[in-house]
């Protein structure tokens, strides 16, 4: 690389980080869990079919994948999945239970033979689904959370906690399955047991709450027969949210409550570190871990305001100590084994890798899908973290990526283009790390800006209430907000605004689109669009009474659910637009993307829609997301007039 800086246009600038590079570094590491002293985790394929695999870390280092094509370990429980597996070692060998997704049954592997099927095969269209699977080799079961549909439709289910023979006895016998508990409530996540066993903890919620709204923290008598008896709650109610439960070594209950207005963690009711931070996230998907007990009496938790840590907290002092290295973002996963921990790490510099603390020395490391540069990390963005003003003065959480290339500088007085990224969810929240889908932007003279918009998670649950009720109107106002400060502040082109997203991101999208006039364009991307129909019967049963809360009781504010949706208001769409939607997708169906369609039918709206067979809600496989990405950039290139290095392959606008 010459020392020499051209000037050139913002979009035309060359980048060796093609939609492939990106596609093919798509996805994490996640579900870490240890089988005796060695350390496991899922890790994803997008070149094979998007299919993810199981990983083993021998205790001499040395990796292997467990399972060859085509199993592929991971759970469709809730649609978003759940823990997908678990392992024990037994006579110096491992024992595993894994949920492989083509028929969602539960397996038992061992590495001397194949892998044996333990529970039976669907007898309706969505059949059985399984998640958090725990072994007790005593009883010969995996305890684990059940989710079976009883007819056809999305709402046709209930959930349970079950015991699962590990002899194969239920592959062909459902009532081989032994239920622990009635299913008494809508929603269930796994059961941990006391250390001396004569207990359980879970977790559960009804509709129409959502986790992050109200859960129950439920405790039981384990019965010398495995059943639990004299169920009671001991902590949660429809305005608390318990986002986890496990027990200490010394048989303490611990669990995260937002009781105080923030996720913190509680030992028997008493709360071990008050902090106005987290310790805890939503529930989207089942088992997620923000900390983990240790045998020291310690407890590795992962932590923070806005951006998350990983640390030590003392829990007689209230003290944490945090893991020194350059991870500035762990997800919700954790493992802990004697002294050590396992979680998953990532920074703006570096992808998500499995990194192992020793709590003894206080030393961590990358041990697993460690990050390697691809390409010159020169060409990586570098990202502000800043907050914008948003309505009446609100605060609003943003990262901004500039357009960055170590080769390039603007032409003289031009501003660049930039797009506004909403996140899915809608409670959820962005991290900031390093993502090559945003430096295939910004490396060709393209700035992001991705924004934790009101509703968002991370900043406690008065921040995550913003969104009550104004769905459709706080996300849309927040990524106005941020979209406007960085155009009148000189860092944006006014006239080159762009907004994409994805899901609920999809929607502020394309509700941005229909009401604030001030996108040139925008990428819809598996959205909600008809609030009349995603519901109960059209979309999965996780979500299907989520519009209580972010729109308002259906029963009493009907005519909002018209007056919000953007395929009420396709009249008011001018600009042009790119739609993106997997057609196997049962939580935002292909039929919310025709209908939109259907409304701007010969409005002269140029506008491409590009259907993926075989994907659902999240691309996965490598071919997709290489045309996806390709086809973003060809929008912003007809809209915005650029002329890229080389050239991108043409997506068609149709009117």
């Amino acid at each position: 690389m010459g020392d020499a800086v051209l000037k050139a246009s913002y979009g035309s600038w060359p980048s060796p980080i093609d939609a492939a590079l990106a596609a093919a570094h798509d996805g994490r590491p996640d579900w870490v869990g240890t089988v005796g002293d060695e350390i496991w985790w899922t890790e994803p394929r997008p070149a094979d079919g998007g299919r993810r695999v199981l990983v083993r870390r021998r205790t001499d280092g040395t990796e292997e994948q467990v399972l060859p094509a085509p199993w592929n370990v991971r759970s469709r429980i809730i649609e978003y999945g759940g823990l997908p597996w678990t392992g024990v070692m037994r006579h110096g060998q491992p024992v595993v239970v894994f949920v492989h997704f083509a028929d969602q049954r539960l397996y038992r592997y061992e590495p001397d033979g194949e892998p044996r099927p333990l529970t039976p095969v669907a007898s309706t269209g969505r059949g059985w689904r399984w998640a958090e699977p725990r072994i007790d080799l005593v009883r010969g079961e995996a305890w684990c959370v059940m989710e079976e549909f009883t007819g056809e439709g999305p709402d046709d289910v209930r959930r349970a906690l079950v015991a699962v023979p590990l002899d194969g006895s239920a592959a062909d016998d459902r009532d081989a399955i032994r239920e622990l508990t009635p299913a008494r409530h809508r929603f269930v996540t796994g059961p941990r047991l006391s250390p001396d066993g004569r207990r359980a903890a879970w977790l559960a919620w009804d509709h129409p709450r959502m986790p992050w709204e109200g859960t129950e923290l439920l405790v039981a008598e384990v019965g010398d027969d495995g059943e639990l008896r004299d169920v009671r709650t001991v902590a949660g109610g429809p305005d608390e949210a318990v986002a986890q439960v496990d027990w200490s070594a010394d048989g303490s209950i611990l669990y995260t409550s937002d009781r105080s207005g923030w996720w913190n963690l509680y030992r028997d009711g008493i709360p071990l570190c008050p902090r106005q931070e987290e310790f805890g996230g939503p529930l989207w998907q089942l088992g997620l871990r923000w900390f983990a007990p240790m045998d020291s009496g310690m407890i590795a938790v992962v932590h923070g305001r806005g951006a998350t840590v990983l640390g030590i907290l003392d829990p007689e002092s209230g003290e944490t100590v945090d893991t020194d290295g350059p991870w500035t973002e762990f997800a919700g996963t954790l493992a802990t084994c004697g002294g050590r921990v396992i979680g998953v790490g990532a920074s703006p510099r570096t992808a998500y890798e499995v990194v192992e603390l020793d709590t003894t020395t206080g030393h961590a490391r990358a041990v697993g899908a460690q990050h390697q540069d691809t390409v010159d990390p020169a060409y990586y963005p570098e990202p502000q973290i800043r907050v914008f003003a948003g309505p009446d003065g609100r605060a609003v959480h943003a990262h901004v990526y500039p357009p960055h290339h170590p080769e390039r500088s603007p032409a003289d007085g031009e501003l660049p283009p930039y797009v506004i990224w909403a996140h899915g969810g809608p409670t959820s929240r962005v991290p900031l790390v390093l993502d090559l889908g945003i430096a295939y932007f910004t490396s060709r003279g393209i700035g992001v800006a991705e924004v934790n918009y009101g509703g968002s998670t991370g900043y406690g649950r008065a921040y995550r209430e913003r969104l009550r009720e104004q769905w459709g109107v706080v996300d849309v106002e927040d990524c106005a907000a941020v979209a406007r400060a960085l155009a009148d502040e000189g860092t944006a082109d006014p006239d080159r605004l762009a907004i994409r997203g994805g899901s609920a991101g999809g929607w502020t999208a394309a509700s941005s689109l229909t009401t604030t006039g001030l996108y040139a364009c925008g990428t819809i991307i598996y959205p909600v669009l008809d609030l009349t129909t995603w519901g109960p019967g059209e979309t999965h049963d996780f979500e299907s009474r989520y519009l209580e809360s972010l729109i308002g009781p259906r029963a009493d504010v009907p005519a909002r659910y018209a007056e919000r949706s953007p395929t009420a208001r396709a009249d008011r769409l001018t600009v042009p637009f790119l739609l993106l939607q997997g057609l196997d997708d049962a939580i935002c169906p292909p039929a919310q993307c025709e209908r939109f369609l259907a409304r701007i039918e010969g409005r002269g709206v140029p506008h491409a829609y590009l259907t993926f067979p075989g994907e659902g809600h999240g691309f996965r496989r490598a071919e997709t997301m290489v045309r996806a990405l390709e086809a973003e950039l060809s929008l912003y290139v007809q809209v915005f007039g650029l002329n890229p290095a080389p050239q991108v392959p043409k997506t068609e606008l149709i009117t």
